[in-house]
């Protein structure tokens, strides 16, 4: 697809079957930034991410262009966060029939109090059926941040939404790279040191790698695709601040 929106930028990318990026560029902070919501379309349409309140009606119209917005049936997110459910309620008034999706943790703590409409909690492993896909849930508690935090995998793509994971700065990167996305996004993370430092976080990262995704679709920068365990393998080597010369080499 394309620029959606020229005034804001905004814009829709297939970037894996029925699987869309909308993306939104701000270049008013430092060096760029991307804003990115992915929509599942399927049988029951799923949003992750909302993006900021002020986003709203730029996302609105993207998803419009894919799917009538009143037939999403699932808004989910990561943890609570302007960037992750900002424009909840708003999506949740334009499309009637749809439910938050999060966490356990995160509709106990914040949704459920926040939403106009109650969240359907996951538990950890949790399935949710779309239609002819299905995705499941992943509890990723402080990694990178937030006690509530958590990840979606969809099962037929092997795509795992993966919010924070990866972040990149910048704000015209392409919807699709093939590209090394660790050392961009370790650049970005040593200036901006936004994760907890959780003592589980290789573990957290490993079982991720566990489910071999081929796809990783990024809040902020471009969606990767290539070998995603191997490459959540050298974020958990990062983290522990011992990268080996064997999972560079994989990475190429």
């Amino acid at each position: 697809m394309a620029v959606t929106n020229p005034q804001s930028g905004t814009r829709v990318d297939e970037v894996d079957e029925r699987i869309y990026r909308i993306s939104t560029p701000v270049t008013k902070l430092p060096g760029g930034f991307s804003f990115n919501q992915y929509l599942i379309e399927d049988d029951e349409p799923l949003l992750f991410h909302t993006g900021p309140r002020k986003l709203f009606p730029f996302v609105r119209d993207a998803v419009g262009l894919v799917v009538p917005i009143e037939r999403l049936r699932f808004i989910a997110f990561s943890h609570f966060e302007a960037d992750e459910c900002g424009s909840l309620n708003e999506l949740l008034a334009a499309a009637p029939g749809a439910v938050p999706l999060c966490g356990k943790v995160a509709a106990l703590v914040s949704v459920n109090d926040i939403a106009d409409r109650e969240a359907r909690a996951l538990a950890n492993g949790e399935i949710v059926p779309l239609g002819r896909r299905e995705v499941q849930w992943f509890d990723t508690p402080h990694m990178p941040h937030a006690w509530e935090c958590g990840v979606l995998f969809e099962r037929t793509t092997r795509t795992l939404l993966c919010s924070d994971l990866f972040t990149e700065g910048g704000a015209d990167q392409p919807p699709v790279t093939e590209a090394d996305i660790l050392e961009p996004s370790e650049r970005f993370r040593a200036q901006m040191d936004y994760y907890s430092h959780a003592k589980n976080g290789r573990q957290i990262l490993m079982r991720l790698a566990e489910t071999r995704p081929m796809m990783l679709a990024r809040m902020h920068g471009s969606a990767w695709r290539g070998d995603g365990a191997a490459m959540l393998a050298a974020l958990a080597e990062a983290l522990d601040g011992e990268p080996s010369p064997a999972s560079l080499r994989e990475r190429g």
